[in-house]
């Protein structure tokens, strides 16, 4: 089962900056394709997991992957909404927004898709 995520950067700046794992594109387009990525592959997870002290010690829970996971993105104001479909946990998501806008995103709605 599918659930949407609505959710806010309103600062992508600070988000570009918020560490190793960074969002890196510019606009909402690229924006949602980076999150898409994260969702769907295991690039993102598997570099963070990486860099862990002890990597075989990192919940595997934590790699689940969607490939079906769909983000659009679009530009208000100076901020950027993503909507986010997707399988993956709340937790899985939240850990994968961290590492990709540290805490520079806001989860703004929750629905079944």
């Amino acid at each position: 089962m599918s659930t949407r995520y609505l959710i806010r950067i309103p600062d992508t700046d600070k988000a570009r900056a918020s560490g190793d794992y960074a969002l890196r594109a510019q606009g909402p387009d690229g924006i949602a394709e980076e999150v898409q990525a994260a969702l769907r592959g295991e690039a993102l997870f598997a570099r963070w997991r990486d860099a862990q002290p002890d990597p075989d010690e990192v919940d595997p829970a934590l790699g689940i992957v969607d490939p079906a996971a769909q983000v659009t993105g679009e530009q208000r104001d100076l901020g950027i909404d993503l909507t986010v479909d997707t399988s993956i946990s709340s937790t899985v998501l939240k850990h994968r927004l961290r590492l990709l806008a540290g805490g520079a995103w806001e989860l703004r709605d929750v629905r079944a898709a």
